[in-house]
């Protein structure tokens, strides 16, 4: 099973890499998330409420995935002290295959395992990477489909714009 959602991605892969999409507003319900770290520590997207979060699915094998991971930890930096939160949702891969890549690309941001695609399926990720920015109130209002400069300019003013929403 794991072997033909990997598989799908892949062929999604290619479309997510040729062009990244702008970011959408979304108002579709927020699928439930609980998936366990790297430590093993399980994480509920419920229990961010109060903060902005972005939700992004990503896999070592995604070379937009790569790319885009020092911007979206120069953003969590700048936004240090600031009620906001990153939940990188990794697709498929083994716990030592993850601790591997993060070991090649330092991030101080959590990473979730979605070990058997049950994340993927009820958020409907089409393409990696997918991000969700999720309001305060744990609401979905944008998804992203491919690489972004998560520290430029449209992102960062979306962003600005939903950490000054109460």
């Amino acid at each position: 099973m794991i072997k033909r959602i990997l598989g799908f991605l892949m062929l999604l892969l290619a479309a997510a890499t040729a062009a990244a999409q702008p970011p959408t507003p979304y108002t579709g319900p927020t699928p439930p998330l609980a998936l366990r770290d790297l430590n093993g520590k399980i994480h509920h997207l419920r229990d961010y409420r109060g903060k902005v979060v972005m939700v992004q699915f990503w896999a070592t094998y995604c070379p937009p995935c790569v790319k885009e991971m020092p911007s979206v930890e120069r953003l969590k930096s700048r936004l240090a002290g600031k009620p906001f939160a990153v939940l990188a949702v990794n697709l498929g891969e083994s716990k030592q295959r993850v601790r591997a890549f993060l070991r090649k690309i330092h991030v101080n941001f959590t990473v979730l395992l979605d070990t058997h695609g049950r994340a993927l399926r009820r958020w409907r990720v089409y393409a990696v990477p997918s991000t969700f920015l999720i309001d305060r109130h744990g609401a979905i209002r944008y998804r992203i489909y491919g690489g972004q400069a998560w520290d430029k300019p449209p992102q960062t003013q979306i962003i600005a714009r939903l950490l000054a929403q109460p």
